[in-house]
């Protein structure tokens, strides 16, 4: 039996074991539902294997922390604030199988 996956998502990937929380980029599925990432790899005591299956849940969507960006030139009185909130979702990894 597998004990961790490497799985992508949005254009990452993301080391995860069965039970465990991730925070992953949003994505366009409705909370609590249930979807078969990619799978890149699994590993276990066995050694390190292709492929395999996880079956994870959308937990919630979430906004991330706020993030403030100022720039500024000195001398020159020019100066500008940004920021951004990252548009997150928490999605639970319910199994894992080799």
């Amino acid at each position: 039996m597998a004990q961790y996956a490497v799985i992508a998502l949005g254009g990452k990937q993301y080391r995860v074991r069965t039970g465990e929380r991730v925070l992953v980029d949003r994505l366009h599925l409705d909370e609590g539902a249930s979807f078969e990432p990619r799978v890149l790899a699994t590993g276990g005591p066995e050694g390190i294997a292709d492929g395999g299956t996880v079956t994870a849940t959308v937990e919630e969507h979430l906004l991330g922390e706020k993030i403030r960006v100022f720039t500024y030139k000195a001398k020159k009185n020019q100066r500008r604030t940004r920021g951004h909130r990252s548009r997150l979702s928490r999605v639970r990894i319910e199994s894992i199988g080799g």
